[in-house]
């Protein structure tokens, strides 16, 4: 690449850059923030959840101090829930050291800080010429250069990362950085990239090699398994029973009712009226395809369970963050 590809993409970048509030400050605790919401969060959706932290918690010290639980509600219905509690202890990292690390080696010792969103902040918030790869750099590069290498193998990664740190212009490295996502979020998009548009047109490879569509190259690794859910809400009076998911699964540290795994259960011989409101609702995860039945149970007693499990008034079920599926199964049939 020559060096030209810098100054072409911040003049499309200046006319074509996407208005978004944390690129209006240099606090690295809201950039930060944007950050982490934003990791496989599209940002129409991120927005209104930054602007809930920025107001809830409008800085590090603040978030440290709330609970845990507290950060999962107000994370709830982002999913990847491992981002929110990595987002706290990350906060409390920060307090204990007496300020935001300043630096691309100590902002990577953040919990849940990667390469990718260490250079996004170092970048944004102190001007340090760092390059922020991400999917959106990855296709970029792959498609103008013609690169083939997969993406997600060791010399993809340092091909790509030595590529991008190459081109990026040290006194305008968070523009080029935001950039680069803009311009492979709504330019040279997954599908359909607008090609006729683009300033690269004639020096993209894959335009020119008609290739748009096989790059960038990546290798599947990871088998998709499904998991069978069968999810009872235990109804005594005016009280229901949910546990909160440890560590080592999915959801850890949510909250749902009481559950049963497999593909056939049988479901418990308590006294009581059984509902079944909702069967084979899918609900599609990374690596897990989940299909869950939900049954509502009024019990005429109390039944024996777990001792993890805690009954709450079921108005209550608000207070507690629950996994999007939860949400799904709690909701009222609509009728048609």
């Amino acid at each position: 690449m020559d060096n030209t590809f810098a100054s072409t993409l911040l003049e499309w970048f200046s006319a074509n850059g996407r208005d978004l509030p944390w690129r209006h400050t240099r606090d690295p605790y809201a950039i930060w923030l944007s950050e982490v919401i934003l990791q496989q969060t599209r940002i129409v959706q991120g927005m209104d959840y930054w602007h809930r932290f920025m107001q809830t918690w409008p800085d590090v010290e603040s978030l440290a101090a709330a609970s845990e639980d507290d950060v999962l509600k107000a994370w709830q219905g982002l999913g990847y829930y491992s981002r929110a509690r990595n987002l706290h202890t990350a906060a409390r990292q920060i307090v204990k050291l007496g300020h935001f690390p300043d630096t691309l080696k100590d902002i990577k010792l953040l919990k849940g800080v990667g390469d990718y969103t260490a250079a996004a902040i170092a970048s944004s918030a102190y001007g340090i010429p760092a390059a922020a790869v991400d999917g959106n750099v990855y296709r970029v590069l792959s498609r103008i250069e013609g690169i083939d290498t997969p993406i997600n193998s060791t010399e993809g990664k340092k091909v790509f990362a030595a590529l991008a740190q190459s081109l990026i212009p040290h006194d305008r490295a968070a523009d080029f950085n935001q950039a680069m996502m803009d311009f492979g979020a709504t330019q040279c998009t997954p599908k359909s990239p607008l090609c006729s548009q683009c300033p690269y047109m004639e020096q993209c490879v894959a335009y020119r090699e008609n290739r748009i569509d096989e790059l960038p190259v990546k290798i599947k690794t990871t088998k998709v398994k499904n998991r069978y859910l069968t999810y009872v809400m235990i109804h005594h009076h005016d009280k229901i029973a949910i546990h909160q998911r440890g560590t080592g699964d999915i959801w850890q540290g949510l909250w749902e009712p009481y559950l049963l795994e497999g593909e056939q259960v049988q479901l418990p011989d308590w006294q009581g009226v059984w509902e079944l409101c909702k069967q084979s609702v899918k609900h599609v995860l990374t690596h897990r395809v989940l299909f869950a039945d939900y049954y509502q149970f009024y019990a005429d007693k109390k039944p024996v369970l777990p001792p993890d499990y805690i009954w709450i008034n079921k108005n209550d079920i608000d207070k507690y963050a629950i996994p999007r599926l939860i949400e799904i199964l709690l909701e009222p049939k609509t009728s048609r």
